[in-house]
């Protein structure tokens, strides 16, 4: 196939097409689908996570951890998405920066701030300018998932704090007779029963997940969307595959992308929410019982 495709000018028709659709940067297209998919998989547990402690927070008996995890459910209320993505990755970075430049470089005398410039010594560079390139390309990928963590655990934990509310006080009173402890009753009570009442609300929150995921592209991330504007752009004669402007295809292709992706989402969560609702005292489950009478 590669000897076939070595002259583009003597191809046409399907040939044609399918050396260009096989060539080195579309074979990065295709990857960036995984890329996408691996930040869906890494940023969901790692937001969850964000959202159940900052959950926890907001509901525990100590003021400073209350507001602090109450400061975190809340801050996404009134500032754009898109600002936490752009300002998240260079607090980090230039963070990270440095604590390294305090360590590594400690009789450094010139101020970190110059002006609107920040500047580290050689050895607090993350990644290092002497490191392959694979390293440079996954600290961007790894800020960017903290990006999208941190920002989507602030609405989790709106979400994981609601359904802390909605179970019945009732259960865990209940529990409190049967002297269990506060610790006790959190984990082995009120923990089990929410999922039912967070469900909706983090279903949701995942579809946003997935849809938010093209945000890659203002991140530096060579991703899905990236790469269907540079393929699909009009190409000239100084190309070796010339075509016309094609993004309209090429989007269309992230289209459907995204909408099998939603499908898929919706019966998985479907079948999770009826797993969950067996046994329980909300409306799937009554249901559940009606259907099964």
């Amino acid at each position: 196939m590669m000897d076939a495709c070595a002259d583009p000018s003597a191809l046409s028709g399907l040939g044609w097409l399918l050396c260009y659709l096989s060539t080195g940067k579309h074979l990065l297209f295709y990857a960036s689908f995984g890329t996408v998919l691996l930040l869906l998989a890494v940023t969901a547990p790692v937001a969850l996570g964000f959202g159940f402690m900052g959950a926890l927070a907001a509901r525990a008996r100590l003021w400073p951890v209350r507001v602090i995890g109450r400061a975190y459910t809340a801050m996404v209320r009134g500032v754009p998405d898109i600002i936490f993505f752009l300002f998240v990755p260079i607090a980090l970075d230039q963070g990270f920066e440095y604590v390294r430049h305090r360590v590594k470089c400690p009789d450094w005398t010139e101020p970190v701030r110059q002006g609107s410039d920040f500047v580290v010594c050689q050895a607090a560079k993350l990644p290092l300018s002497t490191s392959p390139q694979i390293w440079h390309e996954v600290y961007g990928f790894a800020l960017a998932v903290l990006a999208f963590a941190v920002v989507f655990g602030a609405f989790a934990a709106n979400v994981l704090a609601g359904a802390m509310q909605a179970v019945p006080r009732a259960q865990l009173e209940t529990a409190e007779a049967y002297g269990m402890t506060p610790r006790q009753v959190t984990r082995r009570i009120l923990i089990p029963q929410m999922w039912i009442f967070a469900l909706p609300g983090l279903s949701n929150l995942w579809m946003i997940l997935i849809k938010a995921t093209p945000l890659l592209f203002l991140l530096g991330v060579e991703d899905v969307v990236y790469w269907a504007r540079e393929l699909g752009s009009a190409k000239t004669q100084a190309y070796s595959y010339p075509h016309p402007d094609w993004r309209l295809w090429y989007f269309l292709a992230l289209l459907l992308f995204y909408l099998g992706m939603t499908k898929i989402s919706e019966a998985v969560l479907g079948r999770l929410t009826a797993r969950l609702a067996r046994g329980q005292a909300t409306m799937a489950g009554e249901a559940m019982r009606k259907a099964a009478a």
